[in-house]
């Protein structure tokens, strides 16, 4: 009797920061995923906001990038009073 095992692919996991970004303090960082969930967007838009401007510019750490979660609450804040 063999269980098949269901595969869970990478992009069907909510990463935790996700999970509680409203419990995060504002000195976190936080990853390309995380941002991608909060948008609900693909990676290239992601980027395209990025280089527009409507989202801070991230840091850099060897190949890793991270946002500051102060600086994506203000933008993300600023992206709300515009939409209304």
């Amino acid at each position: 009797m063999s269980q098949k095992r269901k595969r869970v692919k990478q992009e069907d996991v909510i990463p935790d920061a996700l999970k509680h970004f409203d419990s995060l303090p504002d000195s976190a960082n936080v990853r390309q995923p995380v941002l991608k969930g909060l948008l609900q967007c693909s990676d290239a838009t992601v980027w395209r906001r990025v280089n527009d401007g409507t989202l801070p510019q991230p840091t850099k750490l060897g190949r890793m990038t991270f946002w500051n979660v102060g600086q994506l609450r203000k933008a993300l804040a600023s992206l709300q009073g515009t939409a209304q």
